[in-house]
């Protein structure tokens, strides 16, 4: 059995120590520990109270998400609580670090909770699909009534003991020796005569919450704001629903049990927890050792304050390091901190920080117009449009003004790497970091390795990403890297369809449908129609050499459409509105251009949209595994999941693929292939390779 429960007699209190390393997690030894620990303690005469605390840096993060699935040993979880809920001596929870999931359900089944500061308590289950299976639907409810509850569940998030202590689900924050702290608590309730508290047996706070039908109402509305096409959510409310009105805690407890097992089985569930192993797993550079020297990075510099380099700025600042920003005019530069300072103060009109908060991090940020005054910063990051002439000029310029030692990383979104490292005289200390827009929001980075880069560039490279609050993914150096690399498999796809029969609503409808937030033809007017057709006039291409696919954006981008910048793309935007509505004269513009192109349009299924736009990325995807550009299918999940908003409740593309059937896909791949032709549909030998196998993508990531 993995991990085991410490005992100890502190004079009349008896003290369990949780010890399974590094975050002590619910498994079967320890669940095996809390259970004989308590029989001891109440079997003891002189124990008159008992001090349940973890060991190291955890209380009980949670339950062991490895033992998902398989065979239970030794007792369940709802046994050792009920031995601990029917207790006849008081059980206080010292909780000495976090208290995730089954570890703050554990501590809501004893009769107090005290805590460190630096504590953190949580029920994140929503996050992985699931909801609290232990009792914590029921009990939380009637410690701090159903609204508090139901949106401290549904967000998944966890908050300080300071801040649980308000809410009510701590009952002291104790400073020093959480331990001692916690003795001296049980000892002052012996000579109180040792009272006990249970939560099941409360109801004070959920009385008023009965025959209130808005506290769910208003649930549900969040939910379908912020978590659309989200299961879990809804059965945690089912939940709450019950803990008010199913009349008694074991009625309730039916009702969860029932939920969570429909959670259980629910194929957002292994979705879900795909995601949370592989968000793990991407940060592992197989040949990258986890000792391998960092670069000390306490100051930083960008070039450029437009919206990628105001942004990226704004991330160093919300991490409390020092940034200087550079811009080429002092128009530029006044106009780029005025946008970073809006952003702050929107966020604290929202209650997100405090006026204090927003006056901290503009303190940290230097404007300048001097290329020297980057000097003695230790990373600089390059953030100006795509044109390599000009970026490989930037880092040559950084080269002479930087300080020996100075990492340089250039924000492309898929130039060649190698080329702007080469442009410097220290091409082992350049890298790719790409960020995704809005930079201060998106999660995703893209960590692009160059041949020349150094092991040290790399990994100081992922760990500033994780310092800033980003999911840092490495890149091979190919064009468009992973990410963009990928996604024009499916644009291009979707331009196809349009002239072939569909309309971009349609296609729109169903990408939205299947979840992702807006489709590619929304996602062009939001990024705008303008730039593509201004770079081919710009470059000469003449309107022959343009592709049918692309002629109808230009088409628009002619008649003055630019998207959303003008409230007219292939939607139409009401003044001041980004819900666009659809325009019958771009689907006439359409069908013009089809006609032109000699393409005989036809009823396309809403099927076969879905299958045309993600099937060539699932190749494309499987072509980029196969030249080494991702280290692993996970790679990619995770950074269509958090830079391109690939709905995480199918696992990412790969994941989703699995799902589908390599082998269907590969059926469906050869019959367009045999229909449209082109390259789109030419399978990965990978894909082909896998299927002849009977592999999965995911076999790739087990060996």
């Amino acid at each position: 059995m993995k991990g085991t429960v410490h005992y100890e007699v502190r004079g009349n209190v008896a003290l369990l120590t949780v010890d399974n390393p590094p975050v002590n997690p619910l498994s079967s030894g320890v669940r095996a520990g809390l259970h004989e620990g308590i029989n001891k303690a109440l079997a003891d005469a002189a124990v008159q109270a008992v001090v349940l605390t973890g060991a190291g840096r955890a209380f009980i993060a949670g339950a062991d998400i490895s033992e998902f699935g398989g065979a239970p040993k030794g007792p369940g979880l709802a046994e050792c609580l009920h031995n601990m809920e029917y207790s006849t001596k008081p059980i206080v929870a010292a909780l000495n670090g976090t208290a995730f999931g089954g570890g703050l359900e554990v501590a809501l089944c004893c009769d107090y909770r005290v805590a460190l500061p630096a504590a953190q308590v949580g029920l994140p289950e929503v996050k992985l699909g699931l909801l609290p299976g232990a009792g914590g639907t029921q009990r939380l409810p009637r410690l701090i009534g159903a609204e508090k509850a139901l949106k401290f569940m549904l967000s998944g998030d966890g908050i300080p003991a300071p801040q649980a202590k308000i809410l009510g689900i701590v009952d002291a924050v104790i400073e020093g020796d959480i331990v001692a702290g916690a003795v001296k608590f049980a000892q002052d309730l012996i000579g109180r005569g040792s009272p006990t508290r249970k939560i099941r047996n409360e109801t004070k706070m959920i009385d008023p919450d009965r025959g209130n039908q808005n506290v769910f109402v208003e649930a549900r509305q969040q939910v379908a704001r912020t978590m659309r096409g989200r299961f879990a959510p809804e059965m945690i409310i089912q939940c709450v629903e019950a803990a008010v009105n199913a009349g008694n805690f074991d009625a309730g407890i039916v009702v969860e049990q029932e939920r969570f097992g429909q959670c259980l089985r629910h194929p957002q569930r292994e979705a879900l927890i795909h995601i949370f192993f592989s968000e793990r797993e991407v940060a592992k550079i197989p040949d990258i050792a986890k000792d391998t020297p960092l670069l000390d990075v306490k100051t930083a510099g960008v070039v450029g304050c437009g919206t990628m380099g105001g942004g990226i700025t704004m991330c160093f600042a919300n991490a409390g390091i020092p940034v200087t920003v550079l811009e080429m005019t002092e128009e530029a530069l006044t106009r780029g901190l005025g946008v970073i300072k809006r952003n702050y103060d929107i966020q604290a009109q929202r209650g997100r920080m405090s006026a204090e908060d927003v006056d901290k991090r503009m303190a940290l940020i230097t404007g300048t117009l001097k290329y020297e005054d980057l000097g003695k910063a230790d990373l600089i990051i390059e953030a100006v449009y795509e044109n390599l002439e000009l970026k490989k000029e930037i880092f040559t310029k950084l080269d002479g003004v930087t300080k020996a030692g100075a990492m340089l990383a250039s924000n492309t979104s898929g130039l060649d790497v190698d080329q702007i490292a080469m442009a410097t005289k220290r091409p082992e200390l350049v890298c790719g970091m790409h960020f995704f827009s809005p930079a201060n929001i998106m999660r995703l980075l893209e960590v692009v390795r160059s041949k020349h880069s150094s092991k040290t560039t790399i990994a100081t490279a992922m760990a500033i990403g994780k310092k800033i609050g980003k999911i840092a993914v490495l890149s091979g150096n190919a064009p468009g890297f992973i990410g963009n690399r990928i996604l024009g498999a499916y644009t291009r796809q979707a331009a196809e369809i349009i002239l072939q029969g569909a309309t971009p609503y349609q296609v729109d409808n169903v990408i939205q449908g299947f979840g992702l937030p807006m489709g590619p033809f929304r996602m062009n007017d939001l990024v705008g129609l303008d730039l593509g057709w201004r770079a081919r006039k710009l470059n000469g291409v003449k309107v022959e050499d343009i592709p049918p696919a692309q002629r109808v954006a230009d088409r628009l981008a002619e008649m003055g459409r630019y998207g959303q910048k003008n409230n007219r793309g292939f939607y139409i935007y009401p003044e001041g509105s980004r819900a666009g509505t659809p325009d019958p004269e771009v689907v006439q513009i359409v069908e013009a251009v089809s006609a032109e192109a000699g393409i005989r349009r036809r009823p396309v299924s809403d099927e076969e949209v879905l299958k045309r736009c993600f099937y060539p990325l699932v190749n494309e995807a499987a072509k980029v595994l196969e030249e080494g550009i991702a280290l692993r299918p996970c790679d990619i999940d995770i950074t269509y999941i958090n830079g391109y908003g690939f709905p995480d409740t199918v696992g990412g593309p790969m994941h989703w693929a699995d799902k589908q059937g390599l082998a269907n896909i590969l059926a469906d791949l050869k019959k367009f292939d045999a229909e449209y032709g082109g390259t789109a549909f030419k399978p990965a030998k990978l894909l082909e390779k896998l299927v002849a196998e009977g592999k999965t993508f995911n076999s790739l990531q087990q060996g």
